[in-house]
């Protein structure tokens, strides 16, 4: 079965490589680019995964990360914020906040693609 990924960017470019990378290693990806339509995507699709920015319009992706986190449906669902925001009390915040993983931009997509298959169950490529 195919895992589905949904990615939560405001940033064109950002989406459009995280989508060409993640299609490339097999995902089904759904795109939302903002907080408020990324929980309508997280409620219609149940992505197995969600790669989720900070910093976006209308619910900033803390308050998505704590908004999933608190609902016991999304239980199984891995998180990995994929931010700017890199100074360690951010990144202790979105880890305590329910985060799998946290990774800073600029990344590695090697890095990044080896992260998400672990939290997936997928194993190394």
């Amino acid at each position: 079965m195919t895992k589905k990924i949904l990615i939560v960017d405001d940033e064109p470019n950002i989406v459009i490589s995280l989508e060409f990378l993640m299609r490339r290693e097999g995902f089904e990806i759904t795109v939302a680019r903002d907080g408020e339509e990324a929980l309508g995507a997280i409620a219609q699709e149940n992505p197995d995964l969600v790669l989720l920015d900070v910093m976006m319009p209308k619910f900033n992706g803390f308050e998505v990360c704590e908004k999933v986190r608190t609902n016991p449906e999304y239980a199984g669902m891995r998180i990995i914020m994929l931010t700017a925001k890199g100074r360690e009390a951010e990144v202790s915040k979105g880890l305590s906040l329910g985060a799998d993983g946290y990774i800073t931009k600029p990344f590695s997509t090697r890095d990044l693609v080896e992260q998400v298959k672990n939290l997936l169950g997928l194993g190394a490529p």
